[in-house]
């Protein structure tokens, strides 16, 4: 029996932690190794992206540099955590606000930035998440790194308070910070009411399905799994004939197209072989991965 390996795009509800949604893809496939690309916070919605058994090994290929969100902001309200799931710790007038100034709050926001990571967050400093320190009452010195902000939009609701956005950012963006400082530089406070992923890469939410659609498909026996494959879709990629596609898989070194960096190397039946990166003119595999066009492990 053959393990499923794969790609799954889930559209996550506001709730469950990303590592839930993990869980339940293991119990519903019964498959040990499931991980994801990109956290999203609990309550946060929309595209995770999920890879499933030997494909795992894939996941850093996925992690797209590019990413859309949508969501609201709260005016006047400051919580721990920066966003709806915190204590609230201070609260501010909202001055009157038009959309021109708030456009242009936004623009200076636009670019690349520095960005400090909150407190509570799953950030790893000193070897511990933030968020453990912070339930022991600590905070610690958070080093600040650049983001980039490709388009930063807002949009009146009728509601002084409340404020429609849209962002696409850099991986690694804090989209509850970038709120924060907006609101700040509006002359208030502020936190994020409602978030949704929207797009991860060339990835969209439209084409994800909620966690109970994957658990339905898988318990009729179609779990609906992408090839791995398609978690390297961002790669360059050229096709092996079977000799080559059994060395690549023996670790050894074989021929290819004038390509650099690492690139997908496919076999002639369309599943993926190996990631590899040229090396004195032949190709090195870095990841090898046994599978057919079906997306199982071969």
């Amino acid at each position: 029996m053959t393990t499923p390996s794969g790609l799954l795009l889930i559209d996550k509800a506001s709730g469950p932690t990303s590592h839930d949604v993990v869980a339940r893809v293991r119990r519903a496939l019964g498959v040990r190794r499931v991980g994801h690309a990109g956290t999203l916070d609990p309550m946060a919605t929309g595209l995770l992206v999920v890879a499933v058994g030997p494909a795992t090994r894939l996941l850093r290929f996925a992690q797209a540099t590019t990413k859309r969100y949508s969501g609201e902001v709260t005016l006047g309200v400051a919580t721990d955590s920066l966003d709806a799931d915190g204590a609230v710790v201070a609260t501010a007038a909202v001055p009157a606000l038009d959309p021109g100034a708030v456009a242009a709050a936004a623009a200076e926001l636009t670019g690349t930035i520095l960005q400090r990571a909150p407190m509570v967050s799953a950030r790893r400093v000193g070897g511990e998440r933030l968020h453990v320190l912070a339930r022991r009452g600590l905070e610690v010195e958070r080093p600040a790194r650049e983001v980039h902000i490709e388009q930063f939009a807002l949009e009146a609701t009728g509601d002084p308070a409340r404020w429609r956005f849209r962002v696409t950012c850099s991986t690694g963006t804090y989209v509850r910070v970038l709120l924060a400082e907006l609101a700040e530089r509006l002359g208030t406070l502020g936190h994020l009411s409602a978030l949704r992923r929207e797009a991860s890469g060339a990835r969209r939410v439209e084409e994800a399905r909620p966690i109970e659609r994957v658990e339905a498909d898988a318990a009729a026996g179609d779990p609906r799994l992408e090839p791995p494959s398609a978690l390297v879709a961002s790669l360059e990629r050229f096709v092996v004939d079977e000799t080559d596609a059994r060395r690549l898989r023996q670790g050894q070194r074989v021929p290819g197209p004038p390509l650099e960096g690492e690139v997908a190397v496919l076999d002639r039946a369309g599943g993926l072989v190996a990631v590899a990166e040229r090396v004195d003119g032949e190709f090195r595999p870095v990841v090898v991965l046994a599978t057919g066009p079906d997306g199982h492990d071969g």
